[in-house]
């Protein structure tokens, strides 16, 4: 991937349109989580301190091309301001005379925050005129909102086909952690998918397994390819209809040289509730009227083996119900036994998907592993081997 980044640029006197993502969850009219928020203040700082004007284009919530007061970014405007330690100016909308009165008034080293783009409703429809209107508001374009890099929109790519462009911090972390763990890889590459479907990440699955050397497969997800090899699995959850579609994926890693690797053990329960009794039993032996709720210890005793022979994992969900103890054991463990691997420097561990990064949280292991991407979607499409389009805008 060849894109600028922020030193390719000299903000002196500049203006720069910076594309964030601050969609934070809200209560009660505050941000309960300012996570997002937090990420994009590098390149904030480098704009501003460097003597350019920092002019923060966003979408909040969905307001589908209304304008709807309680999805305002003015309610997001007073964490902006508590994180970034300075005042932040607010526009009422991110194109035309408000905006451009707003740009007009600020000073070199100044945050100005526009108004939600979603209000217009050709923001999402990649509308020309309204890229046009919001180029017109600077010199230069920053795109750190990689979790919106998936979708075409107008302060996505639309902005970045019209005007100079570059990367921010976190949009170059997440491009460099990505080709790291996928695009130029040491080897060999282990990746963890789990979850509760094999139907939703069939683009992902049949992604990677031309692209690694050991799928490890859990969760709900493993039951389907169990049941695809006669395996009882009791009560389990599965999608029985796909289970030749789970076939044709193992012919094919099997095909292209990719070992997919399955529960040999398994936490089975009567119930799916905390403190429900359970037992460990070997993978053919899940009793009928039990369901499949985590996978065993030596399951995890041969995936930490296995991560000791590799040097580089991609992990998109957790290997069993991770929600509710005890059945979140193989979850954490091998996500500890991956941050171990890589505090020691034998292993580059890129993760990344809401229910992911939830599961190392709850395991204490986020800030161990080598990135964790917060992107979500966009996170997921770019695993299924698809051109994000707000990356994409970016490339020489």
């Amino acid at each position: 991937m060849a894109f600028k980044t922020l030193e390719d640029i000299d903000f002196a006197g500049r203006t720069a349109l910076v594309r964030v993502d601050i969609n934070v969850p809200m209560a009660d009219g505050r941000v309960t989580d300012a996570t997002r928020i937090e990420r994009i203040l590098p390149t904030i700082r480098h704009i501003t301190q460097a003597g350019g004007k920092a002019v923060l284009l966003a979408h909040f919530d969905r307001p589908k091309g209304q304008r709807v007061p309680e999805m305002s970014l003015s309610l997001v405007r007073p964490a902006l301001e508590a994180a970034l330690g300075k005042p932040v100016a607010f526009a009422e909308d991110c194109i035309g005379i408000p905006a451009k009165k707003a740009v007009a008034a600020m000073e070199p080293g100044d945050v100005l925050l526009l108004e939600n783009t979603r209000f217009h409703a050709g923001e999402e429809k990649n509308d020309k005129m309204l890229a046009a209107g919001m180029a017109a508001l600077g010199d230069v374009f920053v795109n750190d909102a990689f979790s919106a890099a998936h979708r075409a929109h107008a302060s996505t790519a639309g902005v970045a086909e019209l005007m100079l462009n570059c990367a921010g911090r976190l949009m170059e972390a997440e491009l460099t952690a990505l080709e790291k763990a996928l695009d130029k890889p040491e080897r060999p590459v282990a990746a963890v998918v789990g979850g509760a479907k094999v139907s939703t990440k069939l683009d992902l699955l049949s992604n990677l397994i031309g692209r690694v050397d050991h799928l490890i497969i859990g969760g709900g997800m493993a039951n389907t390819f169990l049941v695809a090899q006669d395996v009882e699995i009791g009560k389990s959850l599965a999608e029985r209809d796909m289970t030749d579609t789970a076939r044709d994926i193992l012919d094919r890693a099997a095909a292209q040289g990719c070992t997919i690797h399955l529960p040999c053990d398994i936490v089975v329960a009567r119930e799916f509730a905390a403190g429900a009794a359970y037992e460990t039993v070997p993978i053919n032996e899940c009793p009928a009227d039990a369901m499949i709720l985590d996978a065993g210890p030596d399951t995890v005793a041969a995936i930490t083996k296995l991560l000791g022979d590799c040097r580089t994992l991609v992990w998109n969900g957790p290997l069993g119900a991770f929600e509710i103890a005890p059945f979140d054991m193989a979850t954490n463990a091998a996500a500890r036994a991956a941050a171990e691997l890589t505090e020691a420097g034998h292993l580059v561990s890129v993760a990344g998907g809401g229910d992911t990064v939830a599961a190392l949280n709850k395991a204490g292991v986020a800030d161990r592993f080598s990135y964790v991407s917060t992107a979500g979607g966009a996170f997921l499409e770019w695993l299924e081997g698809k051109t994000l389009p707000g990356v994409a805008a970016l490339e020489d």
